[in-house]
C-alpha cells in the first residue's frame, strides 16, 4: 500500500488567505514551515489552457481574458466581452491521470469582473489490495479499485483603479478564495480554504504589462481524515506501513511575478514574457536557489497573424523546468522543458492547441509528449 501512501502526499489541492502587504505571506511562513509540506497541492501548479501552457507557463502578466481567473485575478478586468467561458482536458502519464478545467468569467460594469474556475485532477482505478490475501490464502477476485480526485474552485473578483498619478499606466488588483476537496477513495478525504492575491500594471500606449500574484498568500491550510477499519489497519501493520492519522496540512505562500512586451507592425503582433517563481521553503531543483528561497524562471513568446478583427492565428513557443539531473555518468548536467503550439480565433470561437515535454530531461530516452486542447467562447449581448 505505499502507493497510497504516496498520492496521498503529492497531489494535494488548494489555496491561500487575503493580504493587504506582502509582509503577512513572511509573518505566515516564519510561522507555519516547521509543520509545511514542501510540495502541497502542486496540481493547482500544473497550469491551464494550451496558450499558456505552450509558451512554458508564461501568463502572470499577459492573462486577459477568462483564464487570468487562475494565472492573475487581476487580469479578468481585462474581459472585452459581456462574458467567456474556458474548458479543457488533458491525459497525463500515458493516460493514467486526468486533468480538468473549466472557468467562466464576466464584467460587473466598466471598472470590475468576477469569475469562477474549476479544476479537478483525477487518477482512476488504482489496486485495492487490503483483502488480497486472507487466512493465508491469495484471492485476486477480492481485488477491487478505487479513485484518488483533487477538486478546487476557484471564486474570482478583479477590479480597476484610477489613479492620475499614474499616467497612462492602467493598474488592477484582483483575488481567489479557493475551496478545496480532496478524496483518496474511502480511505482519506481532505477539505481546505485558501486565498490568493494579484496586482497588474499595463501601459496600452507603450505595451507593456507586469503582474504579480502572492498565491497561498497567508499559507493554505487542508484538513486530512483518514478511514481505516481494523483489518486493513492490521494489514498496515504488518506490511510494515504507517498508519495515517488525521492531520493538518499546510502550504506555504510563494509569489510569482512576470513582465510581458508587445510589438505591432501592420497585420502582425509579437509578444514575449518572462515569468519568475519564487518559493519560501527551502532549495529545490531549480535555476536559482539558496537556503532562503528558490527561483523557477519560465520564458515564452506568441507571434500573431491578424487575418480582421474577429480572425487571428497565432505560432507559440516557450520553456520552462530549467533544472540539473545527474546522468548515467554520474554528471550534473542541465535540462529544460521546451513546449510549442498553434492557436486560432474565429469570430467568439478561439481553439488552442499545445505540445509539451513531460519528461523534462534532455538525452534520458523518448520524451513523454502531451497533447493538450483548450476551448474558450466569447458571448455578447445584443445591444438594444
Amino acid at each position: 500500500m505505499r502507493n497510497i501512501q504516496k498520492k496521498m502526499s503529492t497531489l494535494h489541492v488548494f489555496m491561500t488567505k487575503y493580504i493587504c502587504v506582502l509582509l503577512l505571506a513572511f509573518t505566515a511562513h516564519s510561522g507555519f514551515s516547521q509543520n509545511a509540506t514542501k510540495y502541497s497541492n502542486e496540481f493547482l501548479q500544473i497550469g491551464v489552457g494550451a496558450r499558456s501552457l505552450a509558451m512554458g507557463g508564461c501568463m502572470i502578466a499577459s492573462a486577459d481574458d477568462v483564464y487570468a481567473g487562475y494565472w492573475n485575478p487581476a487580469g479578468l478586468v481585462g474581459i472585452k466581452n459581456n462574458a467567456q467561458v474556458a474548458l479543457m482536458h488533458a491525459s497525463y502519464f500515458a493516460g493514467i491521470a486526468n486533468y480538468d478545467y473549466g472557468a467562466w468569467a464576466t464584467k460587473t460594469g466598466e471598472k470590475g469582473a468576477l469569475g469562477i474556475s474549476l479544476v479537478r485532477f483525477g487518477v482512476d482505478g488504482i489496486a485495492n489490495t487490503f483483502d488480497l490475501i486472507r487466512n493465508g490464502e491469495i484471492d485476486y477476485t477480492r481485488v477491487t479499485t478505487f479513485n484518488t480526485t483533487d477538486f478546487a474552485v476557484l471564486l474570482s473578483y478583479a477590479q480597476t483603479e484610477d489613479f492620475k498619478s499614474m499616467r497612462n499606466i492602467d493598474f488592477s488588483w484582483g483575488g481567489n478564495m479557493k475551496i478545496i476537496r480532496r478524496k483518496v477513495g474511502p480511505f482519506a478525504k481532505a477539505t481546505g480554504f485558501g486565498f490568493d492575491v494579484g496586482f497588474k500594471f499595463a501601459n496600452t500606449k507603450k505595451d507593456w504589462a507586469l503582474g504579480i500574484v502572492v498565491r497561498d498568500a497567508t499559507s493554505t491550510f487542508n484538513s486530512w481524515r483518514y478511514t481505516f477499519t481494523d483489518a486493513q489497519k492490521d494489514v498496515l501493520a504488518a506490511t510494515q506501513n504507517a498508519i495515517p492519522k488525521n492531520t493538518l496540512e499546510i502550504t506555504l505562500p510563494r509569489i510569482l511575478g512576470g513582465f510581458a512586451k508587445t510589438w505591432k507592425n501592420d497585420n502582425w503582433s509579437l509578444l514575449t514574457e518572462l515569468d519568475a517563481n519564487i518559493t519560501f521553503d527551502g532549495k529545490r531543483n531549480t535555476l536559482v536557489k539558496t537556503n532562503l528561497l528558490s527561483i523557477d524562471p519560465y520564458i515564452g513568446g506568441e507571434v500573431g497573424y491578424h487575418i480582421s478583427d474577429n480572425n487571428k492565428l497565432y505560432f507559440r513557443a516557450g520553456a520552462n523546468n530549467f533544472q540539473h539531473y545527474t546522468n548515467k555518468n554520474g554528471k550534473r548536467v542541465p535540462s529544460i522543458m521546451p513546449n510549442v503550439g498553434i492557436g486560432i480565433t474565429l469570430g467568439k470561437f478561439t481553439l488552442d492547441y499545445a505540445l509539451t515535454n513531460l519528461s523534462a530531461v534532455a538525452g534520458s530516452g523518448p520524451a513523454l509528449y502531451s497533447n493538450i486542447f483548450s476551448l474558450k467562447l466569447a458571448i455578447d449581448k445584443e445591444s438594444k
